[in-house]
């Protein structure tokens, strides 16, 4: 097989099983009832002062960011991101309805300990995959090649900020907003080593060491 079909077939399936994982441990933060990700915070203290929905807000952090990352690389700004976001969207929607944490009888905590997992493995996936990673994400790549930041530091920033503004909004948090902030962000470099080291992943997206100048995220 040429080697750039077997990248795409790499980065495609990646892509497919991260998004898939990621919205998985979404629905279960959700499920849980103990607090909505930093980027929920924001949407819905956003929605207590203005009327618009928590999907347009989300999405205006969305094209926000990659504003942002388009006016660094001066370069268009990146369209499958705003894919995954709906596509997640969708898979998450398709959970709630069919609400397979009912059957799972493990209590509220331990959702959200499996949540934290999921969306920090679903996340280390669609960033290997180099193909439509999620708009904070794709910040948070942009600031690590600027200025040769921890990627987690990176990440860390924007959703303290996002959380932060949503609280003084009057958003909603909980142990499960501290979770996905702290656990997340911290897991998703780990669990990037873990793949390429033990299971032999390709990493397409973030390098392990500290990236030199780049023009795309």
């Amino acid at each position: 097989m040429p080697a750039n079909l077997r990248r795409q077939y790499q980065t495609y399936l990646l892509y497919l099983a991260g998004c898939l994982v990621f919205a998985s441990g979404a629905y279960l933060f959700i499920h849980a009832d103990l607090g909505t990700d930093p980027l929920d915070v924001f949407a819905l203290g956003l929605k207590e002062h203005i009327a618009i929905t928590v999907g347009l807000a989300q999405a205006g952090v969305a094209l926000f960011c990659l504003g942002i990352v388009a006016l660094w690389n001066r370069r268009r700004p990146l369209l499958a991101p705003m894919f995954t976001f709906f596509f997640c969207g969708s898979v998450i929607d398709l959970l709630l309805w069919a609400d397979p944490g009912r059957w799972m009888d493990i209590g509220s905590p331990a959702h959200v300990a499996l949540a934290t997992l999921l969306c920090a493995y679903g996340s280390a996936l669609i960033i290997m995959s180099d193909f439509g990673v999620r708009p904070i994400d794709v910040l948070a790549i942009a600031m690590t090649h600027k200025w040769r930041w921890p990627f987690w530091c990176a990440k860390g920033l924007i959703e303290v900020g996002l959380m932060t503004t949503g609280i003084v909004l009057g958003g909603p948090v909980g142990i499960g907003t501290v979770c996905f902030l702290a656990g997340v962000d911290l897991l998703i470099q780990p669990f990037i080593r873990v793949n390429v080291r033990y299971l032999r992943l390709p990493n397409l997206g973030l390098p392990e060491r500290t990236p030199q100048p780049a023009t795309s995220a």
